[in-house]
């Protein structure tokens, strides 16, 4: 994946930089877009996504238009020379429309419909929202297709949570009636509805999952996702179909989210499903920087691992960063303030692993309501001399320095699967430590044994290929869908290397246990069978010795599993499973396959991994000697390489450049050699 890649659209061949701008809210302040104009040159600010919550002020009654306010920020956009994002306004829908409309409002779990208010309080399968949405969205393209300042349309705003109407429950059905042949033989049998007398003899009787109804029927639980994805994505579609006819060079996107403040990716939704009907991939990054409960290095590399989870999408190409703060946010337990350097740290590292712009939430605070804390690059005083936005300022100089970097990606290796699907199923799993399941935080922790090595790594689903990649690791893959265990005996036999751990191959994509043995389709590649879980309480470890007598601890689960065809590289020395396999090989066809008994700490898998490093010849992006706590990351264009080094540590760091190598600095041009010191935060993007 190391080819450039065609920009999404031909004036995005820059770092976009800019950010949410609402001057919608703004109308009776007529100085305020004068004032805005000012500090955007300062700031080096191009780009603009406006619109995002403007439905009320393009249509302050049914039939009514307003869209002067939208054409004069249209205008002074193209008059600067600056982009603009244009965001279609359904995130959001105005008053009169909820009054005159009421199936437009979204029906709780709990079966009651909602009041007016809030965000994405509307329902994606009313046909009246659809035509309203269709409707506004027709007249925006119409209005702005040829305007020289667009570059791109933002779908809606973060598309979230789900509805339980009575039109839901009908498109439910009906898409249940597709997914099982219109059999309800099938669904009875992929939900196990024997189980507590609960079999379906009418589609009448289905209902989504309800606090006061059914809950425990865990096939049912995964369909009611997979629905609620889907029926968004369609929804989504019905939004662009206007666009698409009439603007059919300006890309669309939406901004997908990741969850915090634990930085996993987003749960809600399955992106991967998304990822195939957007132009370009985008998300909005908030990580909790300066917290009380990690290092500031381990949050770097659970941001990192999300970042290229969300490049991985559209197989390498860059994303961008739709949604960031410049300072704090307003709504993690405690909204701790970016420190100095922090701010162009963070952007660097977004850069870093393949994103092509750094765009806030804010551009100016609000006045009222719940944001007008949240951080923001303008100040409730305007000020340009204030520490956040000389910060912004900066980035907006390094990001114009940048501009040959767009487009470049990231040739990885080493791939880490995570599934969205097998998140779902996992966490409603009744089971395990119900505390310790921790599935992307298990993926994390296998993806840290090769960040802090400066290894690329793609971060894929189970649908995307295999095959380019040298190792493949999958992490706690307890739901095991139709046809990937043939596709990992594929991938082995012509030589890759898998990695499997604990849980792995549990159910199947109806959440049913395999019969015949765990890890289901993966046991024979694997060379193993699984026979039980034991969990340990917080407290507990046991012993795992490995070949060469190295002694590690396992902690939270430890997995009883018995050799067919595989050989031990490691043992439990303690318990039930005491001489056990904790690890496992086995060769199938040219490749090998692994299997991790047991969440183990940290120290195994530096020992683990590090052999398959050395066996496979994967190396760093780039070969500098570095602490901890500093990260190397590249991109290149198959021509040009680019390096980020970065300094995510409150202590000065010293990284030894290779010998006889320089690097050219991005911002300042100057040569760099030898030892490079980099203070707290610091980083430097250069050119090998």
């Amino acid at each position: 994946m190391s080819t450039r890649w065609t920009p999404v659209h031909p004036r995005m061949n820059v770092m976009l930089h800019g950010g949410d701008y609402n001057p919608d809210q703004w109308l009776d302040y007529p100085g305020i877009l004068d004032e805005d104009d000012k500090l955007m040159k300062l700031a080096r600010a191009n780009t603009m996504s406006v619109n995002i919550f403007g439905w009320s002020a393009l249509e302050p009654e049914e039939g009514v238009y307003r869209f002067e306010w939208l054409d004069e920020v249209m205008d002074r956009a193209a008059a600067r020379g600056g982009h603009i994002i244009l965001a279609t306004p359904s995130g959001a829908r105005p008053a009169w429309m909820s009054e005159r409309y009421p199936e437009v409002l979204r029906v709780g779990a709990n079966r009651v419909r909602n009041l007016h208010g809030l965000r994405h309080n509307h329902c994606y399968t009313s046909p009246v929202y659809r035509e309203q949405t269709q409707r506004i969205n027709r007249m925006l393209a119409e209005r702005y297709c040829s305007h020289p300042a667009l570059i791109l349309w933002h779908i809606s705003n973060e598309y979230g949570g789900d509805c339980h109407c009575e039109l839901c429950q009908e498109a439910f059905r009906n898409w249940l009636k597709e997914r099982y042949g219109h059999s309800l033989d099938k669904l009875n049998h992929a939900w196990w509805t024997g189980f507590w007398s609960h079999r379906f003899n009418s589609w009448s009787q289905i209902e989504s999952p309800a606090p006061h109804g059914e809950s425990q029927v865990h096939g049912l639980n995964l369909d009611w996702r997979r629905f609620v994805s889907d029926q968004t994505i369609d929804f989504y579609l019905s939004e662009i179909a206007p666009l698409r006819e009439l603007t059919p060079d300006i890309p669309v996107t939406t901004n997908f989210m990741g969850n915090y403040p634990d930085m996993r990716p987003f749960t809600g939704l399955n992106y991967e499903r998304f990822a195939r009907h957007v132009d370009i991939v985008s998300w909005d990054a908030y990580p909790p920087w300066h917290n009380n409960w990690q290092s500031t290095a381990e949050l770097a590399r659970d941001v990192a691992f999300v970042n290229d989870l969300y490049r991985s999408l559209k197989g390498g190409r860059p994303f961008l960063i739709m949604e960031c703060t410049p300072s704090l946010v307003n709504w993690h337990a405690v909204n701790k303030a970016k420190r100095p350097g922090m701010h162009k740290l963070s952007s660097l590292q977004s850069i870093a692993h393949g994103a092509d712009s750094i765009l806030y939430f804010q551009w100016r605070k609000g006045r009222g309501a719940s944001e007008k804390f949240h951080g923001a690059v303008v100040d409730h005083d305007s000020r340009p001399d204030t520490r956040v936005f000389r910060e912004v300022a900066e980035v907006g100089r390094l990001l114009e320095r940048l501009a040959p970097v767009t487009g470049a990606s990231v040739d990885a290796k080493v791939a880490i699967l995570y599934d969205w699907e097998n998140d779902w199923a996992l966490a409603d799993a009744q089971g395990f430590g119900q505390d310790s399941r921790r599935y992307v935080r298990t993926c994390q922790e296998h993806y840290r044994a090769f960040w802090e090595r400066h290894i690329p790594v793609d971060v894929i689903t189970p649908d995307q290929p295999l095959d380019r990649y040298a190792l493949v690791i999958a992490p706690m893959l307890y739901m095991v869908r139709e046809g990937f265990g043939q596709r990992v005996e594929d991938y082995v036999r012509q030589g890759g290397r898998f990695v499997a751990t604990y849980a792995t191959g549990m159910v199947d994509e109806s959440d049913l246990a395999y019969l015949g043995g765990r890890p289901g389709q993966l046991r024979e590649v694997l060379g193993i069978r699984a026979e039980e879980i034991d969990t340990l309480y917080p407290e507990e470890t046991r012993e795992v010795v490995d070949a060469d007598g190295a002694s590690y601890c396992a902690y939270d689960y430890c997995e009883l599993v018995h050799l067919e065809g595989a050989q031990a590289l490691a043992w439990y020395a303690a318990d039930l499973y005491q001489g056990h396999p904790a690890v496992t090989e086995h060769g199938y066809g040219k490749g090998r396959a692994y299997y991790v008994a047991g969440r183990h700490e940290s120290r195994y898998h530096d020992a683990f991994y590090g052999k398959l490093i050395e066996e496979l010849g994967l190396q760093p992006g780039y070969p500098a000697e570095a602490p901890a706590g500093v990260s190397i990351q590249t991109r290149s264009d198959g021509e040009q390489t680019y390096v980020f080094i970065m300094n995510f540590t409150e202590s000065e760091q010293i990284v030894q450049l290779p010998e006889g190598a320089a690097l050219t600095d991005l911002e300042t041009d100057a040569t760099l050699s030898g030892s490079l010191r980099l203070p707290p935060y610091g980083a430097v993007a250069a050119r090998v």
